[in-house]
């Protein structure tokens, strides 16, 4: 019981990181670009966490931790940040290798609007539940300074390899809310939540990950443009 949530992550992680060295993927040249990425987006979203688990937003189930803590969080939730993170990036790397992957500009551009307008909207309408207006007020931000200010062209290709991403999230996310297990590992405090579930998962989850997947790919395609140092 105590190893649960370290084999989720674990399992989560080793195939991607295996299949890193294959030569058609070769994801392990992009390592330089990836994990600085990776480590500027879990630093930010460790604080989020740190602060959420104060306030009560949700906790942590003690039976299926080891019991080694960093400041209020379980070790395996500072790891999730490190291990899910890879196995999407690495997914949004391997669809990349195929370019026809892609949306048209405009129905990349509608999809856009429409999922800001819900998310500002939503956030509106739900500012007392605080997952819910955080989360969806800073998917709305990294949006529209993807979209607008930085003018990427690839959020098309990300709304795919997020579409393709949600069948392993449903099933890692609901090891972790509760399906298959006596009692959930983390445990939500449904008066700061929309109280909507998918399955055992609060509706927020599904763009709280987009929003991790997004910085991470994001900082990701950055670092990739960038010379490398000598």
């Amino acid at each position: 019981m105590k190893y649960t949530y370290l084999l989720i992550n674990i399992f989560s992680f080793i195939v991607p990181f295996l299949f890193s060295f294959y030569p058609k993927i070769s994801f392990y040249k992009k390592w330089r670009a990836y994990f600085p990425a990776m480590l500027i987006s879990a630093t930010i979203f460790i604080i989020w966490d740190i602060y959420f688990t104060k306030m009560g937003v949700w906790h942590f189930n003690p039976d299926y931790v080891l019991g080694i803590y960093f400041f209020n969080l379980p070790l395996e939730e500072v790891l999730f940040f490190l291990c899910i993170p890879y196995a999407c990036v690495f997914t949004y790397h391997c669809l990349s290798i195929y370019p026809k992957i892609k949306l048209s500009a405009s129905l990349e551009n509608g999809i856009t609007v429409l999922i800001i307008l819900f998310l500002v909207l939503t956030a509106i309408f739900n500012l007392s539940r605080i997952y819910t207006s955080v989360t969806f007020i800073s998917l709305s931000v990294l949006l529209i300074t993807t979209k607008y200010f930085l003018q990427r062209e690839w959020l098309g290709k990300f709304y795919i390899v997020y579409l393709v991403l949600l069948l392993p999230f449903l099933i890692v996310n609901g090891l972790l809310t509760g399906t298959g297990l006596p009692e959930p590992v983390v445990i939500y405090n449904n008066l700061e939540n929309l109280g909507l579930r998918i399955f055992t998962i609060p509706f927020e989850d599904v763009f709280y990950g987009m929003c991790l997947i997004l910085l991470n790919v994001l900082l990701y395609e950055w670092f990739e443009t960038q010379p490398a140092t000598k």
